[in-house]
């Protein structure tokens, strides 16, 4: 079967392609449109079908529109109700929905030789769950918990998989979303609402939950495994922000601290109920936009009952590109293969990047070894984009797509927010070879995907200041040479040089850019940023000394 997956509804439209089971592609239309989060400037989550990223799907297999078996499209429009009667106030919510219906023709537009039949609508929250348990590396009885802002007309769902078929047990209608009461939060802190959720993570850090006996009266779980959330007065907590540039104060801080406190404790809560109603089911897949909030994995993985927790790593809407492929080719009969990696985007050929590098007129070298090459620049307090590989799908640089620092200097972090244009309290995360790990970091391991928080041992706190959060935590990638040999070799080129198996991994843009995904991309922004080398691939190019150079 030849099955491929489409999200368009909500925000970050993509696709992806799965093949007798095997994901063989999968891109967010972002990456080739050059709009943040696929979005156009329009007043509504914009309809926005991913026709380039499904275009490249194809053409990567070799396949034409008119070759495929079948098109799972991540939205059911007949499982809607009108957002009053969901007490939702959503004046696009019409529009959306009758977008959703036409998509068979709109594909078959985009999409010349597509049979419009072949498109087939599956459930918002099922495609969310299938990308996480179908993909998962382990097979098995696997419970699976769902949670975002919202689907057709949910917020949630719990469910189990057995032998690769989905047993729901309990979804919660809307308008009761954690995802929502987060972006309500998100825009009343100033910044951008189903986008910005993960700024407001890192804002609870610096703040204190005193906020929270008040919160626990008006979002709090049911004995069905579902939940409530009630409507929050947030100016009775906290003055709004209206625009990036107002001040935070400790206000903001201490109710953001409380929101995510309160999420986490929930979470908790539905997780006990699934894993009582799975069954015992040892292993929890999360997806949904929740699931991109790691502080909250970690203290599910930490705290909750399961022995395992995975995490999928485009878990938010992009995901259900993937979960509605997934989920088709399994209904099929075909046996859905673990995901093989983030890395599923876009690559480029040596012989490609080369001609890139011709083609701009930029000298260039072919060191023996670029990954000791980066890692004498880094060393040296120097900044290294590193372009590598098939482009990572989902939000976290995983090696392919990064912008690369020491995190033994403590200026690192206000550094690469200044050359990103952030906020000067956002973190920046550390990868680090998945056999030193555990020597640093606490927390659940291995952590490929930067899905998870773990705490910084404190005798490496002083080492690694960089990449310590204000609450002494970490969002850590770990690194398997076995499947990323060149970062791994990077990471112990740098290790010798300074004694540190940790560098800083942050993704490869600016302020308001998708990630870079091409070559040129990346040249275009070393041009523009102080940064002193870029990798391509093999090839290196070195900043020339009077435009500044490695320190």
């Amino acid at each position: 079967m030849k099955v491929l997956g489409i999200n368009a509804v909500f925000h970050d439209p993509a696709a992806a392609l799965v093949v007798d089971g095997r994901t063989v592609a999968a891109a967010e239309e972002e990456r080739f449109s050059r709009r943040k989060h696929g979005k156009r400037p329009v007043p509504f989550s914009a309809w926005e079908l991913p026709a380039q990223s499904a275009r490249w799907c194809l053409a990567e297999a070799g396949l034409t529109p008119a070759d495929l078996d079948a098109v799972g499209y991540s939205f059911d429009p007949g499982l809607c109700h009108p957002a009053e009667e969901v007490g939702l106030d959503d004046p696009w919510d019409w529009l959306r929905q009758d977008y959703a219906r036409r998509a068979p023709s709109f594909l078959a537009e985009e999409l010349p030789g597509l049979d419009p039949s072949a498109v087939r609508f599956v459930p918002h929250h099922v495609a969310h769950a299938a990308s996480a348990a179908l993909a998962a590396p382990v097979g098995g009885d696997t419970a699976v918990l769902v949670l975002d802002g919202r689907g057709e007309a949910t917020s949630h769902l719990s469910g189990v998989y057995r032998d690769g078929l989905l047993r729901p047990l309990y979804g919660q209608t809307l308008p009761h979303s954690l995802g929502l009461l987060y972006e309500d939060l998100t825009a009343h802190l100033g910044f951008l609402r189903s986008c910005d959720e993960y700024k407001v993570m890192a804002l609870a850090s610096y703040g204190r939950a005193r906020f929270l006996p008040a919160l626990r009266e008006l979002v709090y779980p049911t004995a069905d495994g579902g939940f409530r959330t009630e409507p929050v007065d947030w100016a009775a907590m906290a003055k709004a922000r209206h625009h990036e540039d107002d001040p935070l104060d400790d206000d903001h801080a201490d109710l953001a601290c409380s929101v995510q406190h309160r999420l986490e404790e929930v979470l908790l809560d539905l997780a006990a109920w699934l894993y009582d109603a799975s069954g015992g089911a040892t292993r929890l897949a999360l997806a949904g936009g929740v699931a991109l909030n790691c502080v909250a994995n970690a203290r599910l993985a930490a705290d909750g009952p399961f022995d395992d927790v995975w995490v999928q790593p485009a878990a938010g809407d992009a995901g259900t590109a993937l979960g509605a492929a997934l989920q088709l080719a399994r209904l099929y009969e075909d046996t859905p293969q673990p995901m093989p990696g983030p890395d599923l985007g876009r690559g480029f050929t040596d012989d490609q990047l080369e001609a890139e590098l011709l083609r701009a007129g930029l000298p260039y070298e072919r060191p023996p070894s670029v990954a000791e090459a980066a890692a004498a620049v880094l060393a040296a307090d120097g900044v290294v984009a590193w372009f590598d590989g098939r482009a990572e799908y989902g939000p976290r640089a995983l090696g392919h797509r990064s912008l690369l620092a020491n995190p033994g200097d403590p200026g690192t972090t206000a550094r690469l927010n200044d050359i990103k244009g952030r906020e000067q309290f956002r973190p920046v995360a550390p990868m680090v070879l998945l056999d030193r790990a555990a020597d640093i970091f606490e927390g659940m391991l291995p952590s490929p995907y930067m899905l998870f928080v773990h705490r910084v041992r404190p005798d490496w706190r002083e080492r690694i200041p960089a990449v310590v959060h204000v609450d002494g935590t970490a969002r850590v990638q770990t690194v398997d040479p076995a499947v990323e040999p060149r970062v791994a070799a990077m990471l112990t080129a740098f290790e010798r040089r300074t004694g540190l198996p940790v560098v800083v991994n942050t993704s490869l843009n600016i302020a308001g850019q998708p990630m870079v995904d091409t070559p040129r991309q990346a040249m275009e922004l070393f041009g523009a940023a102080p940064v002193d080398l870029l990798v391509l691939g093999p090839y290196a190019v070195r900043r020339p000394v009077a435009f500044g150079s490695p320190r």
